[in-house]
């Protein structure tokens, strides 16, 4: 009988899924007395409205299969607390910012994007995730939404959505292998616009895959909301480190709290026999974490299902969630949840220090504007204090 009641489970999709509670793991216990069924089920979410859906579903199904009385146990997280964060905000409906950056292109920064934000969906928050990598939009390839266009509704672009994520890349607004070629008064624009004219939902947080380096866009994001925290992207090798130092600096002169740093291409997994060889070197982040009073997040060896996930929009955390290097992406979403509820308890951010004081579409960081400072000393016009 418990085998006809995990049949009928696998058939109840998680809300905002298109895989069941069964495939993802979270039927912990079936035990059923003469007709009467026990459930114990551990979910990722702390919405009422996905408990209820569950609730509603799972007992329809099985008081059709002529089952009894069923007891359902759910276990879930606590909701999320609201954000403390002030300052400037021209999109206020959402919680919390996370800033993903990395000091070079190549590193694998959108991969880690996509599945962080696929992570933290399935932990039960809602996600949104704004490809803001202006010159490289591959968000849409690796979530498998090429060739769909947003509606536009009024004066506003409304996001898709894939695997419980809100979706906006420039890619979905161009034409597939068109180019950019802006100055960087139009990017700091186009990011603005990405955060103000999007209409996203109530969520819990925006993830925000922002282009390599430390230029206009990271600086016109930290100065249009406040950021709760960062995550700097790496290889092991030494010259991508060198360039980590970079974008972590970039992350104290805004004053952006630093969740972690994650070492991507940390190791070969074999797929013939499962072992790890560390063919680029593995765990060198930790020398630049220690630096900058962090940790190191997580350690994503390469795998080709991470390739193949992104070529064809099935990204791994979703879709073979029990590999390596999904579980290390949960624990990953995990960790920087509990350091974004962390800096909310403790007061959360602003971006007061950093407001510009030259003119709109003008980049602080190429004039001689000056920028008030917490002391009352004066530095460069995007508060890095040069």
């Amino acid at each position: 009988m418990e085998i006809k009641v995990k049949e009928i489970l696998s058939t109840v999709l998680y809300p905002g899924f298109q895989k069941d509670i069964v495939t993802f793991d979270f039927v912990k216990d079936i035990k059923v007395d003469n007709d009467d069924v026990y459930i114990t089920i551990d979910i990722t979410s702390s919405s009422d409205e996905v408990l209820k859906m569950l609730q509603d579903e799972i007992k329809s199904k099985l008081k059709s299969a002529n089952f009894g009385e069923i007891y359902l146990s759910v276990n879930r997280p606590k909701a999320p607390k609201e954000t403390s964060s002030k300052g400037k905000n021209i999109a206020p409906q959402i919680g919390n910012f996370l800033m993903i950056s990395s000091g070079k292109g190549g590193v694998g920064k959108s991969t880690t994007s996509v599945n962080l934000a696929i992570a933290l969906a399935m932990q039960g928050k809602k996600v949104g995730l704004l490809d803001a990598d202006i010159y490289g939009p591959n968000i849409p390839r690796m979530m498998g939404l090429q060739n769909q266009k947003p509606e536009i509704v009024g004066n506003s672009v409304l996001p898709l959505k894939a695997y419980g994520v809100e979706v906006m890349s420039m890619g979905l607004l161009l034409e597939e292998g068109q180019s950019l070629i802006w100055r960087g008064a139009m990017i700091m624009k186009a990011v603005e616009q990405f955060l103000r004219d999007i209409s996203w939902s109530q969520l819990d947080v925006l993830i925000i895959d922002m282009p390599p380096g430390t230029g206009d866009a990271q600086l016109t994001l930290a100065q249009s909301v406040p950021v709760t925290c960062g995550v700097t992207v790496t290889t092991p090798q030494e010259v991508s480190l060198d360039d980590s130092r970079r974008s972590l600096d970039m992350f104290q002169k805004l004053h952006i709290p630093i969740a972690g740093v994650i070492e991507n291409m940390s190791g070969f997994i074999c797929p013939g026999c499962n072992t790890e060889y560390d063919i680029f070197g593995k765990d060198t982040s930790k020398k630049i974490a220690h630096e900058f009073n962090c940790e190191v997040l997580a350690n994503i060896p390469i795998e080709p299902d991470i390739r193949v996930g992104g070529d064809s929009g099935k990204p791994v955390t979703y879709f073979n969630p029990n590999s390596q290097t999904a579980k290390r992406y949960m624990m990953a979403a995990e960790k920087i949840w509990k350091k974004i509820e962390q800096i909310n308890i403790e007061g959360g951010v602003t971006n007061e220090l950093i407001q510009p004081t030259t003119p709109a579409g003008v980049s602080a960081c190429s004039t001689g504007a000056t920028q008030k400072s917490s002391h009352g000393s004066h530095g460069g016009g995007c508060g890095c204090g040069h």
